[in-house]
């Protein structure tokens, strides 16, 4: 573009000579920019990345000691989930100060989501990420009791979510959870609990049983269009947190095959 108008303001000045002139201080202008951009967006990617990842562990930090006290059996989930999603030793050491610091008496909810908008409140993507990698991170022991149910709502609350936009997620966060769960099971439990699977492959989509396979497909590919890595990336979530978005990736694509065998489609 600097070319161009650099080429078009040289020759209507002076003519075939300051239109060279003109492309020549266009490249530059080019060139610059394109750096420019390049190296704000490296940063700013980064700053994204940063800010996700503290907030992440610190509320998560926060939810263990929903109930007024981070117990054992909660401190060992956390190492868990340190564990499953690979961390360095020095994103461990970070994750784990994150999570101390979120659950200190000191801590306010409210200021630590501000401080979140306040880098990602652009990224529409980014906040529903949140939002998932916290149920998934809570509900990873099989359930989600009161206390961190009431959290995760203020979280979403805070963050601009509707309240039927955040049952929803709850919905099926839940359903994809016990839906992967199933994918478990041996042969006999799998076919005792075929119809509840094919609730929660509804469920865990986000659709109603009675949706239309075009409808039940746009469903399908939105949901694995926001949890594709690349994308992920590019707004913000760090790469050692995409681990649960690739889980989550599997769980969809197995409800998503689970409904097709059932209506006999390809």
């Amino acid at each position: 573009m600097g070319k161009l108008i650099g080429a078009v303001l040289g020759y209507f000045t002076g003519g075939l000579l300051l239109a060279v002139v003109g492309l020549a201080i266009g490249h530059f202008f080019d060139r610059g920019l394109k750096q420019a951009m390049g190296f704000n967006y490296a940063a700013r990617r980064e700053l994204l990345q940063q800010a996700f990842f503290d907030s992440t562990f610190r509320i998560m930090g926060h939810l263990a000691k929903a109930d007024g006290r981070v117990c054992e059996r909660e401190i060992h989930q956390a190492e868990a989930i340190f564990t499953q999603l690979g961390l360095s030793s020095e994103r461990r050491r970070s994750a784990i100060e994150r999570f101390k610091e979120g659950s200190a008496d000191a801590f306010v909810l409210e200021e630590e989501v501000s401080r979140f908008l306040e880098h990602c409140a652009a990224q529409p993507l980014l906040k529903q990420m949140l939002i998932e990698a916290l149920l998934a991170m809570a509900i990873a022991d099989g359930e989600i009791d009161a206390a961190e149910e009431a959290v995760l709502s203020r979280v979403a609350q805070f963050l601009g979510f509707a309240a039927r936009d955040f049952e929803q997620l709850l919905k099926m966060s839940r359903a994809q959870q016990h839906f992967n769960y199933h994918q478990h099971s041996s042969r006999e439990q799998a076919h005792r609990q075929q119809h509840s699977d094919l609730e929660d492959a509804y469920t865990a989509l986000g659709v109603s049983a009675d949706v239309s396979n075009a409808e039940l497909k746009k469903a399908y590919r939105r949901l694995m269009s926001e949890h594709h890595p690349d994308k992920l990336i590019a707004r913000g979530v760090p790469e050692d947190m995409l681990k649960i978005a690739t889980e989550k990736s599997q769980e969809i694509r197995a409800a998503y095959d689970l409904i097709r065998r059932h209506r006999g489609v390809k």
